[in-house]
């Protein structure tokens, strides 16, 4: 029992940490539990399927607020707020895919809202106080749009950030 276990705790890990691709993941860690030639055949429980699914959540609400959090962006890890609105949108499709739970999938939309105000914020601030380049990555229309998806209005005082961001 403990070896099954280990197994899947052994696939936890894999997609909690997984890069990129959380969703891929997920599937994968799934589909080498249950049905793989060379995997141990288990049947999973809901509770051990769950354990799966918020590793995976966990994962993508990780890689959607590295791209948000300012102090990343002169990082090597930092892939811009374009990165993030594409993995919020994966997450997105991820959570009805898997029929995640209402409360799971608003917590990463709070989560997620918070963060890119805070961003914009912070990028407003910037911009008003250097010369700087803006690290913004998408076009201002992206911005509208994805504050819509989470929920937040812009403020009028990140109507500057239309000027920085690239036409797309």
């Amino acid at each position: 029992m403990d070896e099954l276990l280990d197994e899947v705790e052994n696939e936890w890990h894999i997609v909690r940490h997984s890069g990129e691709t959380p969703e891929i993941a997920y599937n994968s860690a799934i589909y080498y539990l249950t049905r793989a030639k060379d995997g141990p055949h288990l049947f999973l429980n809901e509770q051990q399927v769950g354990l799966l699914k918020e590793a995976a959540v966990e994962r993508y609400l990780e890689i959607i607020l590295r791209d948000l959090l300012h102090e990343n962006c002169d990082t090597s890890i930092y892939r811009g707020i374009e990165r993030s609105i594409v993995n919020y949108r994966r997450f997105c499709s991820y959570s009805a895919r898997q029929q995640l739970p209402v409360r799971t999938v608003c917590r990463v939309r709070g989560e997620t809202a918070r963060a890119f105000v805070l961003f914009l914020d912070t990028e407003c601030k910037r911009l008003q106080t250097s010369n700087a380049l803006s690290v913004i990555n998408c076009s201002y229309m992206d911005l509208q749009s994805f504050a819509a998806e989470l929920g937040v209005q812009l403020s009028t005082g990140h109507q500057i950030l239309e000027k920085h961001c690239p036409l797309q």
